[in-house]
């Protein structure tokens, strides 16, 4: 008997703004220094929603979100913070304790 396995998609379970900010918070927790997680995290956190809202709100294009935001992409520090301000979200800093 063969087993059928589906692909678990994060933004299908991101319903509430605690599921996403706990999620971004437990991936920016495990990022391993390069901003790959948090960067992956974000593009979960657009697809949940409405891409072309938030593209709007960002003054990107979805095709610009969607390069920036993938497994290759590279955004700059201005892009996510203009992600993360569309998205309702606040960066903060704390001392890593």
């Amino acid at each position: 008997m063969t087993e059928k396995f589906s692909k678990w998609d994060a933004a299908e379970h991101l319903r509430t703004r605690d599921d996403a900010q706990l999620y971004l918070q437990a991936c920016a927790d495990e990022d391993p220094g390069d901003g790959s997680l948090i960067r992956a995290a974000l593009n979960d956190l657009a697809r949940a929603g409405n891409m072309a809202a938030l593209a709007r709100e960002t003054g990107m294009s979805r095709e610009g979100l969607y390069k920036a935001l993938s497994a290759e992409g590279n955004p700059t520090f201005a892009t996510v913070m203009r992600i993360t301000r569309a998205l309702g979200l606040q960066l903060r800093v704390a001392w890593q304790q």
